[in-house]
Order: structure tokens, then sequence, then C-alpha cells
């Protein structure tokens, strides 16, 4: 049996999964791993310091694969912007049919994009916010519930109502991110009215995954409660692996009197964070990760985790058919 949803079909892929376009982790070695197994890999253009550096991943990407990959283009407030436009013109000059996009303003980008005849995947924590996406022409929505790493927006909401909600008002087909790991996960999405699932966390803690092997050992021995929500006072919330430096900025958060970003500035270095990855150390900085890690239990390969997935999905949703018998054999 294969997978056929509005999604597959779309993209080219035989399992309705996508790997979140994570910082400092969407590199070739993981985007390329996902696609062969089947899925969706996604290379993160922030996490290349130029333009010029996301075209050499994009064509390592290639040459790893000959499979469907997306680039991930996530428009973040700065005083000193990355220049969004150059990055987008690399992703259209490679060639690269898929891009999912998130964070500010997007317009202009998913505009730019769109006239090049790129499929678009955006982000949204609210269906507000995929309402407007819908009016820009976007072909697929990613609904990202309050259980997701990192930006989790400011409404608190969970996937079990949010994807219903994007299922009665939305008209784009969308996929459910935030809290997903197993095919149990995916079975559920569908059911609600997703056509597939993005896994972010779950996909960082696989044999190829370019982070430092302490990283994935402390993600499968967290729970479900080894996360800190950091940011809520300056409307930026963010949910994060809970360490030292993310209880220390938790504090000066909550007590400070000024109310100032700088206070906690330093602890929320993307260059600590980024170290976290490299050095193995998970107290150095702070880094993304999902209420998910209670579900993750092992470091599989991707090809093995996508092809667990998939028979996990399908052996839920034949158990849910069994539910349904005909009266006279009640």
């Amino acid at each position: 049996m294969v997978f056929k949803t509005a999604l597959t079909q779309a993209l080219g892929i035989t399992v309705p999964v996508v790997q979140g376009g994570m910082q400092w982790v969407g590199y070739a070695e993981l985007a390329s791993a996902v696609s062969n197994a089947g899925g969706l890999g996604i290379l993160t253009a922030l996490t290349q310091p130029t333009p010029e550096d996301l075209r050499k991943e994009i064509r390592k990407c290639r040459a790893m694969t000959s499979r469907p990959f997306a680039v991930n283009l996530t428009l973040l407030p700065s005083i000193v912007p990355p220049d969004y436009n150059a990055y987008a013109q690399v992703v259209i000059d490679e060639g690269i049919k898929i891009v999912e996009t998130a964070g500010n303003s997007p317009g202009p980008i998913i505009l730019k994009l769109k006239a090049a005849s790129i499929l678009i995947l955006h982000k949204c924590t609210t269906i507000r916010h995929a309402l407007s996406a819908e009016k820009l022409g976007v072909d697929f929505l990613s609904i990202d519930g309050f259980e997701c790493a990192g930006h989790v927006g400011e409404t608190d909401i969970t996937n079990f109502v949010l994807l219903r909600r994007a299922a009665q008002t939305l008209k784009t087909p969308f996929i459910a991110s935030g809290g997903f790991a197993d095919g149990e996960g995916l079975a559920g999405a569908l059911a609600l009215g997703a056509c597939g699932i993005n896994m972010g966390t779950r996909f960082m803690c696989t044999i190829e995954a370019p982070v430092h092997i302490n990283i994935k050992r402390a993600i499968v021995d967290a729970d479900e409660n080894h996360t800190e929500l950091l940011l809520r006072r300056w409307r930026n919330t963010s949910r994060l692996y809970k360490n030292k430096v993310a209880l220390a900025a938790k504090k000066i958060e909550l007590e400070s009197t000024t109310g100032k970003f700088e206070e906690v500035a330093p602890y929320m270095s993307g260059k600590r964070g980024r170290q976290v990855f490299i050095t193995g150390d998970i107290e150095e900085g702070v880094w993304t990760a999902g209420t998910v890690m209670g579900l993750i239990q092992d470091i599989p390969s991707c090809a093995d985790l996508i092809k667990r997935v998939e028979k996990e999905a399908e052996a839920a949703i034949q158990r849910m058919n069994s539910l349904i018998v005909p009266e006279s054999k009640l």
C-alpha cells in the first residue's frame, strides 16, 4: 500500500512526511537522507551565511539525491536583515520546485517565488495568518500547534483544536506540525484533516542529523516536560530545551523591572546555540526542541524512521477501520 494525499501527489514523494527546516540542522546530509527515504527533505537557507553558500548546498544536496527536496526561507525580525531577495533568487536560479516559507511579512518573497512557478508551503501558528497566506496563493499550509519547537506564536492553541479549525476554515490543503514523531501521529493528523505531517525534533534525533551525538542522546533521555517557553514578554515566544541557560534567561525575563530585551540577549545568542550542536555541551546555549521529545526513544536512520512511520500509520488506520462493523455483527 502507498499513501495518496494532496501532498504526495503534488510534491512527488511517497510518504506524507516533511522534515522541519531547522536552523543549523537543515543541511544536505539530512535533507537528502529524508528525501531518499520517501519524505520531503528541507535545506535551511539562513543556515548558509550567504546566498552563494546556499547555491553550493543546493548543488551538494542534488548530488546526494535524485528525489524532490525543498528549501526553507524564514523571514525574521532583525536590525540588519539578510538579503532575502538574493536567497530567493538563488532558489529560483537553481531550479528548486518547492519552498517552505515562514516568518514576518512574507508576501513579496512568496509572490517572487510563485512567479517562478515554485510550490509554496507556508508555516502558520494561527488560522488568521493561514487565511492571509491563502490570499497570497500559497499551495500548502503548515499548521503549527503550540506543541512545536521554536516559534510557537502567542495563542497557545494545540493541534487537536487547531487542525480541526484549519479543516473547517481553509480551502488550501495543509500539513500538521508540532508534536509528531510516529505513524500513529501521522494517522491522527490525516484523520483531523491534514494531508501530511512535519517532523523537526524527531528528525534531529536521527543518524544523519548533523548535530552532536550528545544532543541526540539528550532528546532520547528527555520527556515531554523538558522544554521551556522564553521571550513571551516580547511576544516572540519560543519553545526551547530546558537547560541552565534557558532557565537563567527565564528568571531574568520574569524578574526584570526594565523589560529590556538586552538583559536576556546574551543568553539567547544564536552563536551559542550553534555551538551546542557542534561541541555537544547541552548547557552551552539555548536550542530548540519540542514536547515531542517524550515520544522519542531511539536514534534511527532516516530510512528506518520513515519506513517505521509508514507502517505504523497503515496499522493505525487499519485498526481504526476495524472499529466499524455492520450492526448485524454486534
